[in-house]
Formats: structure tokens, C-alpha cells, sequence
């Protein structure tokens, strides 16, 4: 089987750029273009200086219907609008990026239809889906946490918190992105009104019904933090069964999934900065239980999905290129 041929619109961001590196290190991909209007021209290492030496691409403005896949990493409401103004073969497989396909109700357009995209609830719908919704970062490690509670039926009203890198924000220039303001710093945003809370709850809602919709079970508190990439979540309900059988019940859910793994020990977030894990620690005092997820919101929280997404879609290894140390120091 010959390489697929991707291209990539909106290459100049940060998924954008950790996107470039996974696919230009994957053994089946060959990247055909890499679209950026404002950068049309330049060396794709001029942008993502950490590619130096690593590709000779260019920044195209031109489009082509010549690949396998698309991968969409343009803004929040710039996936449906590119389009709806670009004629896109219908042999052509796309991946977006953005939230604009996420939710049932927005997940058709035209003649295509998004299948939305974790691997660990929905596989068998992406190995044959046209079209994937990826999921947003904090509804990944959100969902990854509660999803073995959701198939037990065990989900009752849920409390999370959770901490993102200043990469969460994009490359846009904002009064929060700012060194000057991030370093030494932290700050809740979006309090219980964040928008992954409706997709993260339709994910829930398909392994326990009753859940899809009913956004007032999860409250949610995110949280701005001074560091770069990543994200911890933890996420407390009330549970009598006992850690043990709970911790066996998530290591038989995650059994066939090689990106998540449920550790006994306590976790931390440079375990997955740079890779596509998810790592998953139970805590339980009483009937009070504590779930933290962590993972790295560039890749299993964007990208690395994306490229996990293709290689289900095409039949690839699940794992391709996306064999990633950890930084750990």
C-alpha cells in the first residue's frame, strides 16, 4: 500500500505545527501541502522553529484535492465556513480540529457527516467514518476519567476541576497569554459554563443514557496555569464501590486501548508532555471518589488524536508515529 498523501489548512498554529512534526515523522504519511494565507511562501521552519533540519516544506495558499486527508486546524467556526467556500473531492477524508462538528446536531454538512472522534468510545465508527470530529482537549481527559463509571452506570452528579497550559489558548495574543501574566500565576475561567461540557455529556449519554443533554450533572471549574502544555484534571463523585474492584473495572475497560493506561501510583503531568497518553489515577476516601486524567493538550488533546483518528480510519497500526517519550525531566 502506498503512503497516504495529507495536507493541512491552517498549518501556522500550535496543533497546526505539532501536526507537521507527528506527520513528518510517521512511517505511512507523506505531507502533500500545508495551507497558511498569512505565511504562503515561507519555510514551514521559519514558523515552527523547532523543525530546522527536520523538512524543506513551504507554505502554500494553493489548495489540492490530490490527498487522502485533510486535516483542519483552523479556528472555532472557521472549519465549516472553509467548507462551505472549498470544493472538497468527496474521496477525500477529513479531520477536524475545531469544536464546529463535535455535537450531533452540528455534525453534518452537505453530504458529509463527522463521526465524533475517541478512539476509546467510538473506534469502530471511525474505522469506517468519512469525516471525524476531534474531541477538545479537556473533554478528552475529562471523558477518559468517567467513561468506565458511565458504562457501570455509576455517574451521579460530578465535580471537576481542571488546569491547562498557556498552548491552550492558541498562538492568538491575549491579556492571559502574556509571559508577564501567565508566570507565577493562575486564574478560573469559564466557571461551570465551559463549551466542552455538551460533548463531554453526549459521550456519557451513550454508554449511560439518561446523561446526554443533562449538562447540570457536570460542573466544571477550569483553570489557567503558569506552564506551557498539558492538562490535570480530577473529577470527584459519589461512589460506594471499592477502589479495587474500581481500579480493575478501569483496567478492563482500557484493556485493547494503547494510549491509556491507569496507574496505581500517584500521577503527574510530565508523564505525558509530549506523548498521547492518558494516565488515570483512582483516589477513594469513604464514598467520596477522586478521578484525575492527565494528558498533553497539543497531542492526545489535539493532534496526536488526529493522527490516532487517521491511523484507525485507514487501517493503519493505531500506534503509528505516534511513539512518543515523555519529557519526565
Amino acid at each position: 500500500m502506498a503512503n497516504l498523501k495529507a495536507g493541512i489548512v491552517g498549518g501556522a498554529g500550535y496543533t497546526g505545527g505539532e501536526l507537521i512534526r507527528l506527520l513528518i515523522n510517521h512511517p505511512r504519511v507523506n505531507i502533500s501541502f500545508i495551507h497558511s494565507n498569512s505565511n504562503s511562501g515561507n519555510a514551514v521552519s521559519k514558523v515552527h522553529a523547532d523543525l530546522e533540519g527536520e523538512t524543506d516544506l513551504v507554505f502554500t495558499n494553493q489548495l489540492s484535492n490530490d490527498v487522502d486527508v485533510l486535516f483542519l486546524c483552523v479556528g472555532h467556526g472557521e472549519a465549516r465556513k472553509f467548507l462551505e467556500q472549498n470544493k472538497i473531492a468527496d474521496h477525500v477524508r477529513i479531520i477536524d480540529l475545531s469544536q464546529d462538528f463535535r455535537l450531533k446536531k452540528n455534525s453534518t454538512l452537505d453530504n458529509r457527516e463527522f463521526v465524533y472522534g475517541l478512539p476509546e468510545l467510538n473506534k469502530e465508527e471511525i474505522s469506517s467514518a468519512k469525516n471525524i470530529a476531534n474531541p477538545g482537549c479537556f473533554a478528552t481527559s475529562i471523558q477518559l476519567g468517567l467513561l468506565p463509571l458511565a458504562k457501570e452506570k455509576l455517574l451521579g452528579n460530578v465535580y471537576t476541576t481542571g488546569i491547562t497550559g498557556s498552548t491552550g489558548a492558541g498562538q492568538g495574543f491575549s491579556s492571559s497569554s502574556h509571559f508577564s501574566w501567565r508566570a507565577n500565576n493562575i486564574q478560573a475561567y469559564k466557571t461551570l459554563n465551559h463549551q466542552h461540557i455538551k460533548e463531554i455529556m453526549q459521550s456519557l449519554g451513550q454508554l449511560q443514557p439518561g446523561l446526554s443533554g443533562d449538562n447540570e450533572k457536570l460542573s466544571f471549574v477550569p483553570w489557567r496555569g503558569d506552564f506551557t502544555r498539558g492538562i490535570f484534571i480530577s473529577s470527584q463523585l459519589d461512589c460506594d464501590v471499592s477502589e479495587k474492584e474500581l481500579t480493575e473495572m478501569y483496567e478492563e475497560f482500557y484493556d485493547d486501548d494503547p494510549f491509556v493506561h491507569v496507574s496505581r501510583e500517584p500521577i503527574y503531568l510530565k508523564q505525558v508532555v509530549n506523548n498521547n497518553k492518558c494516565l488515570i489515577q483512582l483516589e477513594k476516601v469513604g464514598s467520596k471518589l477522586v478521578v484525575h486524567s492527565i494528558i498533553d493538550n497539543l497531542l492526545k488533546g489535539a493532534s496526536g488524536q488526529a493522527v490516532q483518528n487517521m491511523n484507525i480510519m485507514f487501517g493503519l497500526e493505531e500506534t503509528a508515529g505516534l511513539k512518543l517519550k515523555a519529557n519526565a525531566f
